[in-house]
C-alpha cells in the first residue's frame, strides 16, 4: 500500500484520526494520535514525539524521535465514537536524523529476522495467548473475581466470557487476522485465542494489537482483560506458547520426509540453540516477577529444559503435524513479554544453533513433572531459573544475548528489572503477615 494509497482510503472512510502505534521496551502499548489535517506528515514519519517520557528509551537531552510508519500496518478500527472511524499504523522508532534507533523493539526483531534471511531463512511464528476475564468492583477498580466457573473448552452457562470472547474475534477478522481457534482455558476466567501464524514481524505486529482489542472489548462487558500470568494463586497460569518454524522459499526446512521422526537435522540444531540459550533469554520471554509464579511444578507450565515429540511437559513440544506443518512448540513464554523481543531473542537462539551445529540432547517422552530429581539428574535435565532475579543474572553473562539485543535495550531491560527486584523484596507481603505475625 502506497501513501496515496492510504490517502485515498482516509478521505473515501471518512477517518478523522490515525494511531500511529509502537511499543516500548517493555511490551506496552503506546500511541500518537494526529488529526487527519496531519495524515500526509505522518505518513511521511515526520510526526515527532518526546522519548524522554517512555520507559527506557531516551534521556531529556536527546528526547527527540521520529515516528516511520510501516504502510503494510494500515488498518481501519471495525468501530466508530463521537470523533468518527480511526485508523492505525504500526511504526519503528527513528532518531530525529532519520537513522534507526537502537532502543526500538520492532528494528531489533527485524534485525534478526534480516540476519536470518542472509542464511536463506524466515521465521513463522504463531502465538497462543492467555488471559483472564475479570470483574470490576463498584469503583470500576479491576478485581480478580471471576463472572463464570468453566473449564478447558467448557461452553454457557458456564462460561459467561464467550459473547466477549466471540466479538473479540469478530474484530480481529475485521481487522485482517486469520483466527483459528477461541475456547475457554484450563482456569476458571482463562481463555485463549489463537491466530494462523505469519513471519514474525507481522506476528509480532498483530500480538500487540490483540492486547489491545481484548482489553478495550472486554471494557465494553465491564470486564477487566489482563495478560498477567499468574493473576490467582492455585490455578492455572496464563502462557503464551510459540509455534516457529523455519521456510526457505516455499518450503518449510524443518521437515525431513527421510527421518525417521520427520525432523531435519535444522530443525534439530534449532531446538539445540533454544536449549542452550533458554536460561538466557527467559528474562525476556518471562519479565515479570510474577511471571515466575507461573513457572512452578504442577500447573502445566515448563519448569525443565528437555524437548519432547509426545508430551507436554518439556520447554520444547514438537507437534504431530508433519510436511509444510512442521514447527516446534516454544512453551515457556507469557503474554506479558514484549513480542517482539520475544521472538527476537528465541530466533538468535535457534539460529546459533544452526551455525554451531548444535545437537540437542535425546528427546524426553516420559512425564517430567513426575520425575525424581535423580532421573532429571541422569537425563541431564536442568531446571529454568527460579526466580526474576537469576534469570536477570543468566542474561546479563550472556554475549548473544547481548549481541540480538543491543547495548541500549540490553543495559535498560537490566537496569529496570534490578530495580523492580529490589523493590519486590524490600516489601512486606501478606503471606509473611499470615505467616509470621501472631507465630513469632
Amino acid at each position: 500500500m502506497t501513501k496515496a494509497e492510504i490517502l485515498k482510503i482516509c478521505k473515501e472512510q471518512d477517518i478523522k484520526f490515525l494511531r500511529l502505534q509502537f511499543t516500548d521496551i517493555f511490551g506496552v502499548n503506546k500511541n500518537v494520535e494526529v488529526p487527519s489535517t496531519q495524515f500526509e506528515k505522518a505518513l511521511d514519519g515526520e510526526i515527532l514525539f518526546d522519548g524522554s517520557s517512555i520507559e527506557g528509551f531516551a534521556r531529556i537531552e536527546e528526547s527527540d524521535m521520529l515516528l516511520k510508519p510501516d504502510y503494510k500496518s494500515f488498518r481501519i478500527f471495525p468501530w466508530t465514537n463521537h470523533e468518527g472511524k480511526i485508523g492505525r499504523l504500526i511504526c519503528d522508532i527513528m532518531n530525529p536524523d532519520g537513522s534507526p534507533f537502537e532502543g526500538c523493539p520492532r528494528q531489533t526483531l527485524k534485525r534478526v529476522c534480516a540476519k536470518a534471511e542472509k542464511m536463506g531463512y524466515v521465521m513463522q511464528a504463531g502465538p497462543e495467548a492467555e488471559f483472564f476475564l475479570f470483574l470490576h468492583d463498584e469503583n470500576g477498580s479491576p478485581t480478580r473475581a471471576t463472572h463464570d466457573s468453566a473449564g478447558y473448552f467448557d461452553l454457557a452457562p458456564l462460561d459467561l466470557g464467550e459473547d466477549a470472547r466471540r466479538e473479540i474475534v469478530n474484530v480481529l477478522n475485521a481487522l485482517g487476522f486469520e483466527v483459528e481457534a477461541a475456547h475457554h482455558e484450563v482456569a476458571i476466567g482463562q481463555h485463549e485465542i489463537d491466530f494462523r501464524h505469519a513471519p514474525a514481524v507481522e506476528t509480532a505486529d498483530n500480538v500487540a494489537t490483540f492486547k489491545f482489542v481484548v482489553r478495550k472489548i472486554a471494557q465494553k462487558y465491564n470486564l477487566h482483560a489482563t495478560f498477567m500470568p499468574k493473576p490467582v494463586f492455585g490455578i492455572n497460569g496464563s502462557g503464551m506458547h510459540v509455534h516457529q518454524s523455519l521456510v526457505k522459499g516455499d518450503k518449510n526446512v524443518f521437515y525431513d520426509p527421510n527421518s525417521s521422526d520427520g525432523l531435519a537435522v535444522i530443525a534439530k540444531q534449532y531446538i539445540a540453540g533454544i536449549l542452550k540459550h533458554a536460561k538466557s533469554f527467559v528474562a525476556i520471554t518471562n519479565p515479570l516477577i510474577n511471571s515466575f509464579k507461573r513457572l512452578v511444578p504442577g500447573y502445566e507450565a515448563p519448569v525443565n529444559i528437555a524437548w519432547s515429540d509426545r508430551n507436554r511437559s518439556p520447554l520444547i513440544r514438537i507437534p504431530a503435524k508433519r510436511g509444510n506443518s512442521t514447527r516446534i512448540e516454544v512453551r515457556v513464554p507469557d503474554p506479558s513479554t514484549n513480542p517482539y523481543l520475544a521472538f527476537a531473542v528465541m530466533l538468535a537462539a535457534g539460529l546459533d544453533g544452526i551455525e554451531n551445529k548444535l545437537t540437542p540432547p535425546p528427546a524426553v517422552n516420559k512425564n517430567i513433572f513426575t520425575m525424581s530429581q535423580r532421573e532429571k539428574r541422569r537425563l541431564k535435565i536442568e531446571a529454568l531459573p527460579p526466580d526474576l532475579n537469576e534469570a536477570i543474572k543468566y542474561l546479563e553473562k550472556s554475549k548473544l544475548m547481548q549481541e540480538t539485543l543491543g547495548n541500549h535495550i540490553f543495559n535498560h531491560f537490566i537496569q529496570a528489572k534490578k530495580m523492580e527486584w529490589a523493590m519486590y523484596i524490600s516489601q512486606v507481603h501478606q503471606w509473611e503477615l499470615d505467616r509470621y505475625l501472631s507465630y513469632y
